[in-house]
């Protein structure tokens, strides 16, 4: 070996080799922390999770076939199996064999009668898109038959060819069951549709009049003798409609760019003002369809009461004010605990501002207990109710809806609730539905010597509480005095009992006894029950849930973590929270609204899953008012 070599280095290229040396070193740590970088965002951006912060661009690029005046339309702008990976991930392990096999079934039943499977013919070519849309109120615009809407479907493709073949699958076995197929070039697009078979037809028309009669109080025009038709536009989208005029009229919107959604300044304003990540948007036209929906009930006064009741009906549609909003949009988006749902409801004249009124939590929620199955909490009920009975003044099926409870409470008690109550209501509120239980003594099944409770839900009423901060004005404090008057008219006996340390004044109706002795002795039977807790007046209709909310402590709505969790995504300040613990009141509310069995059916999947839902309004600006509402599935 060469000597040479052995001769320690000058200092100054020792520190020419290091100083390279540390170069190099901080090159490659650099290129691997970008390499790191890039495969955690690729990495990141593939999984599931991702769907909780995409999409704040996502826009329906199917609205190009919708046209501006369309009732409704609805979107999915994410592909249905990363959702199901999405729900994989964030249920807890135990529940995702049963999750995954409730979405399979969805899934298959969405292809019943069909002949073909979701997997093997749909999944291998389904984008990142799926828009149905009821596209107008009738698209023949033929009196005779009624009005027949029309419904579009656009289903966006990752695979063209293969979107081609299931098409081609799909009018095949048409043909087989005894469709006529028709083929048309319609502006440059292929059309393709059935009729139904001239042999049928009378067996149809018959299934048409027995789900009339099955279900009276749904319009005829939902159950339409079917026409189904399909194209396929571009690269991009498969379309189905149940009309062959539909899908001329959704190819039109597209070549002419002025008549379809993407063009109206309404759906531009509410895309402008949903800035949260969404997986889905809804878009509703509120005069068209209320139109539809006022539709259907003049429709339904014709059968019910002649032409002379529809008459008058069509004179007061003349004198009703114009209605205040144009158009609602609902954001949909995931959140880890369940869905939420941002809105922007427009207004017509696109003007109005108004600020959230609560910039700290309701204190009326404190008297409220754990258990209430249904909440209402909010400040200023008189200015609250004096809005929205003005908002709704223009929907006749709304403010309908909104008015019947107060006609039910006047015609039975001869109570003005809007002028006797709501007016004095200047301070917070609350309003809750609690369950009435019962307790029924069950054996132990491991020891029949020690018998046990059990509560369970006395099904025939359940308990109102009203919560009302107390009136600092003079007139306001005579209004409290004045519903113990009203109650006398009504020939209940007004006085005050012990509950506890609690002097309260109830409301009752005496009757005779049915015991042997019914002409010496008297049975009251409570009406309703009210005191004075603080700066709160209390209200119940029952002993019983007085007893329970005066005895509610630190066990009441406001300290419940079910609550808290229930409300935690909405924002603040707001106008207060309307809350639905749907596990514990699913019971009670389809007893009350049976049309939310109908509407269970329809979204199962969702419905088995659900826990609670909650809604909030955040105030109105520039003529758009933002609420939010959340869905905590299990």
């Amino acid at each position: 070996m060469d000597a040479g070599l052995l001769l320690p280095l000058p200092s100054s290229m020792i520190t020419m080799k290091l100083r390279s040396f540390f170069s190099g070193l901080l090159i490659a740590v650099f290129a691997f922390l970008l390499l790191g970088a890039g495969e955690f965002y690729w990495i990141a951006a593939q999984s599931p999770l991702a769907l909780l912060s995409q999409g704040m661009k996502n826009i329906p690029n199917a609205a190009m076939f919708v046209s501006k005046q369309a009732p409704a339309m609805v979107s999915l702008l994410v592909n249905p199996d990363k959702l199901e990976q999405f729900w994989q991930v964030v249920a807890r392990p135990q529940e995702r064999r049963r999750s995954r096999q409730e979405l399979t079934q969805f899934k298959r039943s969405l292809l019943a009668n069909t002949g073909l499977e979701y997997e093997r013919d749909v999944k291998p070519w389904l984008g990142d898109e799926i828009t149905i849309a009821v596209t107008t109120l009738d698209f023949d615009r033929d009196l005779l038959n009624g009005k027949q809407p029309g419904y579009l479907l656009a289903i966006s493709t990752k695979d063209p060819e293969r979107s081609r073949e299931f098409l081609q699958l799909f009018w095949q076995k048409r043909a087989i069951a005894g469709n006529d197929l028709t083929f048309e070039q319609y502006q440059g697009v292929k059309l393709i549709y059935a009729a139904v078979p001239t042999g049928k037809k009378h067996a149809e028309e018959k299934l048409k009049q027995d789900k009339r009669k099955a279900f009276d109080s749904i319009p005829d025009d939902l159950f339409p003798i079917p026409a189904l038709a399909s194209a396929v536009v571009g690269d991009q989208f498969v379309l189905f409609a149940n009309h062959p005029k539909v899908l001329r009229d959704a190819i039109t919107n597209v070549q002419a760019v002025d008549l379809n959604l993407n063009n109206a300044k309404p759906y531009a304003q509410a895309l402008d003002t949903l800035t949260q990540p969404r997986i889905g948007l809804t878009v509703v036209n509120l005069p068209q369809l209320t139109a539809w929906l006022e539709g259907s009930t003049l429709e339904s006064t014709v059968k019910a009461t002649g032409k002379a009741q529809a008459a008058n009906v069509l004179d007061m549609k003349k004198a009703v004010i114009e209605p205040k909003y144009s158009t609602l949009a609902i954001a949909l988006g995931l959140n880890p605990l369940g869905l939420m749902a941002d809105t922007a409801l427009l207004t017509a004249d696109g003007s109005s501002t108004s600020k959230p009124s609560l910039t700290q939590p309701v204190a009326a929620l404190q008297y409220l207990p754990a258990a209430s199955l249904f909440s209402l909490l909010g400040t200023h009920l008189d200015s609250t109710w004096s809005s929205l009975s003005k908002d709704l003044a223009g929907y006749q099926v709304l403010s309908k809806l909104l008015d019947q409870p107060l006609d039910a409470v006047r015609s039975r008690w001869q109570l003005d609730l809007e002028k006797d109550v709501f007016d004095w209501v200047k301070g917070d509120y609350a309003l809750g539905l609690l369950p009435n239980f019962t307790v029924e003594p069950v054996t132990n099944a491991k020891s029949k010597r020690q018998p046990i409770s059990r509560r369970t839900p006395n099904l025939p009423t359940n308990d109102w509480i009203f919560i009302a901060e107390r009136p600092t004005g003079e007139a306001d404090k005579q209004a409290i005095a004045h519903l113990d008057d009203l109650a006398k008219t009504q020939g209940l006996s007004v006085g005050s009992l012990p509950l506890g340390d609690q002097m309260v004044s109830a409301w009752t109706r005496l009757t005779p006894s049915s015991g042997k002795n019914q002409a010496k002795t008297l049975q009251a039977e409570v009406q309703g029950v009210h005191t004075t807790v603080g700066n709160y007046e209390l209200f119940t209709t029952s002993i019983e849930t007085m007893d329970r909310v005066l005895k509610t402590g630190g066990n009441s709505l406001k300290n419940s973590d079910r609550f808290e969790q229930a409300i935690a995504p909405l924002l603040q300040p707001n106008n207060g929270y309307v809350y639905l613990d749907w596990t514990e009141g699913k019971a009670v509310l389809e007893r009350q609204f049976p049309i939310l069995k109908i509407i269970e059916l329809v979204g199962k999947p969702l419905f088995n899953h659900l826990q609670s839902l909650s809604l909030s309004s955040y105030g109105m600006e520039s003529g758009v008012q933002h609420s939010g509402v959340f869905l905590k599935l299990e």
